[in-house]
C-alpha cells in the first residue's frame, strides 16, 4: 500500500539519519554515561513528514485531533508538538498523487480504510510520540549545549585568570631571578673588593714589616757606629788617663825627695821610697809607649797596671807623710814639755780666780736662803736639759732631709709632696665619728712609716723611694699632729681624744715620732714643757714673743684670745696623749708617755711663778682633759695637790691677773672648788670608750 510504503520509506529515512543511529547500552547508568552522549547533531524530521500528514483525511485528522485532545489533558507537550508538526507546510509536490482503488466493493473499502487509517493513526501517534522525544531531547541537549558554553566560558575565564596568574608568576620569578642575580652580582662584588682591601692590609703590614726590619737595620748601624764611637772615645779617654797617670806618678815622685826641713831628723830615711817611686815611674813609662806602638788607642790592661802603679804611689807618700807627722807629733811634745815649765807660774794665778769663784758662790747661796718663800721663774736645769735634747734630736731630723726639701729637680719635687701628703692626710682624716676610720688612718700611717708602699690621691708611695723619705715623713707626720692641736682641737675640743688615740699608737710603735711630736710642742707652746723663757739680751720683742708661742705675721703679733685658744689647743692635746692607749697594738708594757709626765708637769706648773692669763687656762684645759684619770691614779695625792692649788697656788694666779683677764680664773676657781666639794672629777666628754673602737 502507498501508506505503508511511504511509512517504511519515513522509517527508513529516519534509520538512515544520524538520530537513528543512536545507540543504547544498558549499562549506561552504571558506567556514569549520559544517554544522549553521543548525539553530536540537533534532531530534525525527515523531509518526507509533511507529505504523509497531507495524505492523510480529513476524518481520520478529526479523530486524531479528538485523540490528541485526549492525549492532550494527560501529556500536554505532545499536543503541542502535534501542533507544530501539523503547522509544517508540505509541497504539494512531495506527495503523488492516490493512484485508483482496486474495484472492490463500497463497504469493504470503507471499512478497509478505516482499518487502515486507524493503524495509520496509531502509527502516527507512536510516531508522532518518536517524534515528541525526540524533540525533548533536543530541547534537553540546546539546554545542555547552553549549560556546556557557559560551562566553557566559565573555564575560558578561569583558564585566562590562572594565565594572568602564570604570567604575574613568571614575571615575578623573573624579578627575583634578576634580584638575586643582582644580589650574587653584588656579592661578588663586595668580595672582590674585600679581597682587595686585604690584599692592600697585607701589602701594608708588609710594607709596615719592611720598614721596621729597615729601621732596625738602620738603628743596629746606629749602634755599632755608636760602639764604635764610644770605643774610640773611650781609648782616647784611655790614653789621656794614662798620661794624667804619668803626670801625676811624677809629681808624687817628686813628694818623695827629702825637704829642707827633714833633712836635719835622722831617724827619717826616704831612700827605700825615693827607689820604690823611681821603679813605679819607669813602669809607667814602659805602659805608655808600648800602647802607642800596638794599636792606637791603649789597651784596658795598660790602663789597669797605670792605675795599680798610681794606687801603690800614692800609698808610698801617705807612708812617708805619716812618719813626717809622727816625726813632727815628736817634736811637738819636745816643745809641750819646754811649755809646762810656763804653765806653772799660772797656777797662782787660778788659786786666786778659784777662791773668788767660791766667795761669789756663797753669797749666792746665802741670797737664796734668804729668799726661800719664792717660787722660780723658770725650769728646772733637768727639764730645760730635755727640752734642749729634743730641740737637738728635731733639728738634726731637719737636717737630715735637707737634700730632699731643697730639691731642684722636677721628679724629686713630685716625690716629697707625694710623701708629704702620704703623711699628712690621714691625720686630717681623723674624727671622733667611729672605731673604723681611725683603725685604717693608724694602719696607713704606720705603713708609711714601715717603709711599706701606701696609696694616697691614687698614687702608691713609699718612704724607701727615697734615702732621707723616712726622716722627712717622720718630722712632717709630728709637725701635723701639733698642728691638728693648734687649730682642730682649739676649734673642737671633742677632737682631742681621736687624734690622742691615733698619736700614741704611733708613739709606742715609732718612739722617735713621739720625741718629734714633744719637740713641735714645746716649740710652738713652751708652756707644755713647762717654760717660761726669759728675754735675752740682744733680742727683739717680735722675737721673745715667737719665742713665747705668739704667731708674728709682718710685725702683727696675733691677739691674746687667739693666743689663748692655740695653747689651749695644745694642752688639751697633751693632756689626751699621756693618757689615751691604742686599743689594737696587744703590748702590755708601760705607755711611752703616761701620766707619770702629766703628774711630773702639774708639779713643775706649781713650782713656777704663774703668768697672766695663761696659766689660768693651761691649769684649767689640763685639769678638765686629764684631772679624772690622774684622780684614779694618785688618789689621796692628787687631792692634796688639789687642795695645794685652791689654797696656795690660786691666790699667786690671782695676784697676777687683771681685771679684764678674769674669765679663766673665774672657769679655774669654779673647777677647783666642784671638784673639792664632791670629791671627783668628771671623765671628759669626748674620751672614747671600748664601744667606740668597736664602731
Amino acid at each position: 500500500m502507498p501508506s505503508e510504503s511511504l511509512r517504511w520509506e519515513t522509517l527508513e529515512a529516519l534509520k538512515n539519519s544520524s538520530k537513528g543511529k543512536l545507540k543504547y547500552s544498558p549499562d549506561w547508568l552504571e558506567k556514569g554515561e549520559d544517554i544522549l552522549a553521543g548525539c553530536i547533531e540537533v534532531s530534525s524530521l525527515s523531509p518526507l513528514s509533511g507529505q504523509i500528514l497531507k495524505r492523510l483525511s480529513p476524518r481520520p485528522l478529526l479523530k486524531t485531533r479528538s485523540l490528541s485532545s485526549c492525549v492532550r489533558d494527560t501529556s500536554p507537550e505532545i499536543s503541542e508538538d502535534l501542533a507544530a508538526g501539523a503547522s509544517v507546510p508540505i509541497s504539494p509536490r512531495q506527495i503523488s498523487s492516490p493512484t485508483s482503488p482496486p474495484p472492490v466493493s463500497i463497504h469493504a473499502e470503507e471499512d478497509e480504510q478505516v482499518m487502515s487509517s486507524l493503524g495509520e493513526q496509531k502509527r502516527l501517534l507512536s510516531l508522532m510520540h518518536v517524534m515528541h522525544v525526540c524533540f525533548l531531547s533536543q530541547a534537553e541537549l540546546s539546554l545542555r549545549q547552553e549549560q556546556q558554553e557557559r560551562l566553557v566560558a566559565t573555564v575560558s575565564i578561569c583558564e585566562s585568570e590562572q594565565l594572568k596568574r602564570y604570567e604575574e608568576l613568571m614575571e615575578l620569578k623573573q624579578r627575583q631571578e634578576y634580584q638575586s642575580m643582582r644580589d650574587m652580582l653584588e656579592k661578588e662584588t663586595q668580595e672582590s673588593l674585600g679581597r682587595q682591601e686585604k690584599l692592600r692590609e697585607e701589602h701594608r703590614h708588609r710594607m709596615k714589616i719592611l720598614n721596621l726590619r729597615l729601621r732596625e737595620a738602620e738603628q743596629q748601624r746606629l749602634r755599632e757606629a755608636e760602639l764604635e764611637r764610644q770605643r774610640q772615645v773611650e781609648g782616647r779617654e784611655r790614653h789621656r788617663a794614662i798620661n794624667a797617670i804619668q803626670e801625676e806618678v811624677l809629681q808624687l815622685n817628686q813628694l818623695l825627695q827629702p825637704r829642707p826641713s827633714t833633712l836635719t831628723d835622722p831617724a827619717l830615711d826616704h831612700t827605700p821610697y825615693i827607689t820604690r817611686g823611681n821603679q813605679l815611674c819607669s813602669q809607667v813609662s814602659e805602659v805608655v809607649p808600648a800602647s802607642a806602638d800596638v794599636s792606637p788607642h791603649p789597651p784596658v790592661e795598660d790602663l789597669t797596671v797605670a792605675e795599680r802603679a798610681l794606687q801603690e804611689m800614692r800609698s808610698l807618700v801617705r807612708n812617708l807623710q805619716d812618719e813626717v807627722a809622727q816625726a813632727a807629733e815628736r817634736k811637738r811634745k819636745e816643745q809641750e814639755e819646754e811649755e809646762e815649765k810656763k804653765k806653772r807660774h799660772e797656777e797662782l794665778k787660778a788659786q786666786q780666780e778659784e777662791q773668788k769663784k767660791t766667795a761669789a758662790r756663797s753669797a749666792k747661796e746665802k741670797a737664796k736662803k734668804e729668799g726661800e718663800g719664792s717660787l722660780q721663774t723658770g725650769a728646772d736645769e733637768s727639764t730645760l736639759k730635755w727640752y734642749n735634747a729634743l730641740q737637738d734630736a728635731a733639728s738634726q731630723c731637719a737636717q737630715a732631709f735637707d737634700e730632699l726639701s731643697k730639691a731642684k729637680d722636677t721628679q724629686t719635687k713630685k716625690l716629697k709632696m707625694e710623701l708629704q701628703k702620704a703623711a699628712t692626710t690621714p691625720v686630717s682624716q681623723i674624727a671622733n665619728i667611729s672605731g673604723a676610720p681611725l683603725k685604717e688612718a693608724f694602719e696607713k700611717i704606720d705603713k708609711l712609716l714601715s717603709s711599706r708602699p701606701v696609696t694616697s690621691a691614687g698614687k702608691t708611695v713609699c718612704t724607701s723611694q727615697h734615702p732621707q723619705g723616712l726622716e722627712f715623713v717622720s718630722y712632717k707626720l709630728a709637725e701635723k699632729f701639733v698642728k691638728q692641736g693648734e687649730e682642730e682641737v682649739a676649734s673642737n675640743h671633742s677632737a682631742a681624744f681621736p687624734i690622742a688615740a691615733v698619736a700614741s699608737g704611733i708613739w709606742e710603735l715609732h718612739p722617735k715620732i713621739g720625741e718629734l711630736i714633744l719637740a713641735h710642742l714645746h716649740k710652738k707652746c713652751p708652756y707644755a714643757v713647762p717654760h717660761y723663757p726669759p728675754m735675752e739680751s740682744g733680742t727683739s720683742v717680735e722675737d721673745y714673743q715667737k719665742i713665747l708661742g705668739y704667731r708674728v705675721d709682718d710685725s702683727k703679733v696675733e691677739g691674746q684670745d687667739s693666743f689663748l685658744k692655740r695653747m689651749s689647743g695644745m694642752i688639751r692635746l697633751y693632756a689626751a696623749i699621756i693618757q689615751m692607749r691604742w686599743p689594737y697594738t696587744g703590748k702590755q708594757g708601760p705607755h711611752p708617755h703616761g701620766l707619770n709626765h702629766g703628774w711630773r708637769w702639774l708639779a713643775q706648773i706649781l713650782n713656777m711663778e704663774p703668768l697672766a692669763d695663761i696659766t689660768a687656762t693651761i691649769l684649767f684645759d689640763f685639769l678638765e682633759v686629764c684631772g679624772n684619770a690622774l684622780m684614779k691614779l694618785y688618789r689621796g695625792q692628787f687631792w692634796k695637790l688639789i687642795l695645794l692649788i685652791y689654797e696656795e697656788y690660786f691666790p699667786r694666779i690671782e695676784a697676777v691677773t687683771s681685771t679684764g683677764q678674769m674669765g679663766s680664773v673665774t672657769r679655774l676657781k669654779q673647777f677647783l672648788e666642784t671638784s673639792l666639794r664632791t670629791k671627783q672629777i668628771p671623765v671628759p666628754k669626748s674620751e672614747l670608750g671600748s664601744a667606740f673602737f668597736r664602731s
